[in-house]
């Protein structure tokens, strides 16, 4: 199961991320999510410094997701 989890977390991070609607970019934040609180449960575990770079990754990923979907505020005031 931990290898099936970290492949998905993988694949998540290697696949295209130019994601074009709200909805597709929910989603992926969403995912990326779930990916990061699994991954977060199996590196308690283990304490391997793998998990802990592949989660960081992850969580760049889904920070750049949200930046997108909070939009500029600064362009409305």
């Amino acid at each position: 199961m931990e290898t099936d989890l970290i492949n998905e977390a993988l694949q998540f991070e290697q696949q295209k991320t130019t994601f074009k609607t709200t909805s597709d970019r929910i989603v992926a934040s969403r995912k990326a999510k779930d990916l990061i609180l699994s991954l977060n449960e199996i590196y308690k575990e283990n304490k391997d410094a793998a998990i802990m770079d592949l989660m960081k990754r992850l969580t760049e990923i889904k920070r750049k997701i949200e930046k997108r979907l909070k939009g500029r505020r600064d362009l409305l005031v």
